[in-house]
């Protein structure tokens, strides 16, 4: 596609001390115009697609193409995006990401490429072509799930697009978009969303972070940090790279706010995670909206709980699972199904001073076996709960999915009003036979009042 694909030695030296001379003097401006060779290159993709020598496939049906194994593309094909991230301040690393549409985008896709400080071409919202023949569609990562376009592959694994390649295949046009934040609330957020900008209100880093930065200065690579819902008992986590040049800022534990980020997931794709292009994407706009009680176990124990066996050898746990993990499990099978009886019972929350309360949990169910059941008290005193305290039935919505261990259910809002003025006892329930024994865990526990 380049008019002239053979520079000098001379030459290519010449245009590396360019391009650190601009660096060096802090010349970061975005183009509005781009150079002779570039507007030829994309002029040529412009007229392909104008005659139909090349067609133009969506973000989303570029992703289809993927099943599992990096697959080259053979076809003289086209996709656009608007550019979704930024390495500007380092918590991007050869890579930027790129979304179908500034302002309500459906689908965004990453793009790996052997090129540090791509921002200074690659900016937010600037609009980009990529001619795909010769390139692979797969995951950096395999079973990541975060789809990527590259520029080789060992048939599992795609790598970057090599510095060489990425004039012959990335076209930047003059058009930078104003790009704006899909509205979500972190509930909403799946995978349909990876690669795809954000923005999240009423959103707060929980007390329990109050002090430390953004990376934990023992980690090599990356920090994860929860962030909560002020809306429901939904958390995500926040992920920040070690080389961030925020890394070692205190996090804004001082109020609740919005978030605009970008959604990918950890580097095992094992979770999906919020990444922002900058620390001051996170804009504290009012009083922290604590809840009167919360657990995301994120401390990885039962310190605010006291499991209770009424009836058999297993007990209440945590497991190195969750949404996010960890969280609380209870499984009645051990060798077998075994009868069990086991009460998970929160600590005392004050509802002093309120006159309506309201719980919110998540859970998710595994195998078959009896449903938990869920009680609240006011006169509990720690003993054993068949006979200590007067406890109260009360009506949530529970997984149903016997299936899968990522079926995380809402438990909707439990009305819990009736302890209003007094001391509430949460109360979990769990029990198993010996011919059937489900395995559920429970998650974001969370009772807020007015």
């Amino acid at each position: 596609m380049k008019t002239n694909k053979f520079l000098t030695f001379f030459t290519l030296i010449t245009l590396f001390v360019a391009m650190v001379s601009c660096v060096q003097d802090d010349d970061f401006s975005i183009p509005q115009s781009l150079g002779n060779e570039e507007n030829e290159g994309l002029a040529e993709v412009m007229a392909g697609l104008d005659s139909g020598t090349l067609s133009m496939v969506t973000i989303q049906e570029l992703k289809a193409l993927f099943t599992g194994d990096p697959v080259e593309i053979e076809s003289d094909i086209v996709v656009k995006g608007y550019v979704s991230s930024s390495d500007r301040t380092g918590n991007f690393y050869k890579e930027f990401y790129m979304q179908d549409d500034p302002i309500s985008p459906t689908s965004g896709i990453k793009v790996v490429v052997n090129q540090v400080d791509s921002y200074n071409l690659y900016n937010v919202g600037r609009e980009v072509y990529i001619v795909l023949k010769g390139l692979y569609i797969g995951e950096t990562n395999s079973g990541d799930d975060v789809i990527a376009i590259g520029g080789s592959s060992d048939g599992q694994e795609i790598d970057e697009i090599t510095a060489n390649m990425i004039p012959d295949f990335i076209f930047r046009s003059p058009t930078t978009e104003a790009l704006q934040g899909l509205d979500v609330s972190l509930s909403d957020i799946d995978e349909s969303h990876i690669g795809i900008f954000v923005t999240v209100p009423n959103v707060q880093f929980p007390q329990s972070l109050v002090g430390q930065f953004y990376v934990n200065p023992y980690d090599d690579f990356d920090t994860q940090h929860a962030l909560e819902s002020c809306e429901d008992s939904g958390s995500f986590l926040l992920e920040t790279s070690s080389f961030a040049s925020f890394s070692q800022e205190i996090l804004p534990t001082d109020g609740k706010g919005t978030i605009s980020a970008l959604v990918s997931k950890t580097y095992n794709g094992s979770d999906l995670v919020l990444v922002l292009n900058d620390n001051a994407d996170f804009v504290v706009e009012g009083a922290r909206c604590d809840p009167l009680f919360a657990d995301s176990f994120s401390s990885n124990n039962l310190d605010k709980w006291t499991p209770y066996s009424v009836t058999g050898a297993e007990q209440w746990e945590m497991t190195p699972f969750g949404n996010p993990a960890p969280s609380a499990k209870m499984s009645g099978y051990s060798f077998g199904a075994q009868v069990n009886e086991d009460w998970l019972i929160s600590q005392a929350i004050d509802l002093t001073g309120l006159s309506s309360a309201i719980l919110n949990f998540q859970t998710v169910k595994r195998y078959s076996g009896n449903d938990l059941e869920l009680y609240m008290s006011t006169d509990y005193s720690g003993g054993d709960p068949t006979t200590d305290g007067t406890w109260v039935a009360l009506s949530a919505t529970y997984d149903t999915n016997t299936n899968s261990w990522s079926s995380w259910t809402d438990s909707g809002d439990v009305d819990v009003s009736a302890a209003a003025g007094g001391n509430l006892f949460v109360a979990f329930k769990y029990t198993s036979t010996s011919s059937s024994a489900a395995t559920w865990e429970i998650d974001n526990v969370l009772v807020k009042g007015e």
